[in-house]
């Protein structure tokens, strides 16, 4: 059995700077808290994002106790998040991906300046064995996010032209990074996912359904709760699955937006996997806060804004 899970860390920062806790206890506070529900879980390999200061993840590990190996992509965005891998098994890099996948070009992120052909974050591949000859490749990403925000550090828009179009902006760069993202998963899976174990996974901010969502998953047809799902055919070797339908219905969600439970963090999952799939929870039952349209307001927050998505596998 192996144990694999994504969480949104939400803001892992030493105490002091501009976007952490403001102080020591509250920091200590939320390392605490963070460790307290991964003891619980028990992952073996956990993909991370919001991971703004290499330390705190240190200081992270360093609470957990035991053994643990950890990557972080070389790739932060403007406020230094990342994205990283927790894991109880040694770990192999194999990719760091900032740039958009070729030939796609830059798109508009803003209403002045040149465009960006850059992801929000870099997007993490890493191997690791299970098993003896098992090896397993794990992506992790952190697509660019729904919450807007506008020139001068505004959270709100001046009008609703502008909110518009930065959330097209948004909107842009978010299916040019799935895209991105895909054609990672294409080098990990190689034409031959009924045979390679490979997960992707991570805080994709938007829904199963969502079209920036449904690029990932490359070919169409066999998801999931069809009757195609486990039916062969010449897509197995590139197709991944959402896990998402078997996450228990009350539990279906990973983030709660002005009190509305959405769920924006994903575990796909290659051919060779789906039929060894024993479990796959989003762990809700610690207390996941409502949150707004202003990050800054859980700065001193315990624990994150997000939770845990935990799927079980029998390797």
């Amino acid at each position: 059995m192996v144990v694999v899970g994504t969480w949104n860390l939400e803001n892992l920062y030493r105490p002091g700077g501009e976007f952490g806790p403001r102080d020591e206890a509250a920091y200590q506070a939320k390392i605490a808290a963070l460790a307290g529900t991964l003891a619980g879980i028990g992952p073996d390999v956990l993909g991370v994002q919001e991971v703004g200061d290499p330390d705190a993840l240190a200081d992270l590990v360093a609470a957990l106790g035991g053994e643990w190996h950890t990557a972080l992509s070389r790739h932060p965005d403007a406020r230094g998040i990342r994205v990283g891998v927790l894991s109880r098994l040694p770990v192999t890099l194999l990719d760091d991906v900032d740039a958009f996948a070729s030939p796609l070009a830059a798109v508009q992120n803003a209403d002045a300046g040149p465009g960006t052909a850059q992801t929000s974050r870099g997007m993490l591949a890493v191997r690791v064995e299970p098993g003896a000859g098992t090896t397993l490749d794990v992506a992790v990403c952190h697509l660019k996010s729904k919450l807007l925000s506008f020139p001068g550090g505004r959270f709100q828009a001046r009008d609703e032209g502008e909110r518009a179009r930065y959330g097209a902006y948004a909107l842009y760069r978010r299916a040019a990074e799935a895209t991105t993202l895909r054609g990672l998963a294409d080098r990990l899976v190689g034409g031959h996912g009924q045979e390679r174990p490979v997960v992707v996974l991570g805080d994709f901010n938007d829904e199963p359904q969502a079209a920036t969502t449904q690029i990932v998953l490359g070919p169409p047809g066999s998801e999931l709760g069809t009757a195609g799902a486990l039916r062969p055919d010449r897509g197995d070797g590139w197709r991944l699955w959402n896990l998402a339908t078997l996450i228990p219905e009350a539990e279906r969600f990973s983030r709660r937006h002005n009190g509305q439970g959405e769920l924006i963090d994903h575990i796909l999952a290659s051919r060779a996997l789906i039929e060894h799939v024993e479990e796959i929870r989003s762990v809700v039952g610690h207390g996941l806060p409502s949150i707004t349209e202003d990050p800054a307001a859980r700065r001193d927050a315990a624990d994150s804004d997000h939770a845990p998505i935990i799927a079980r596998f029998r390797l």
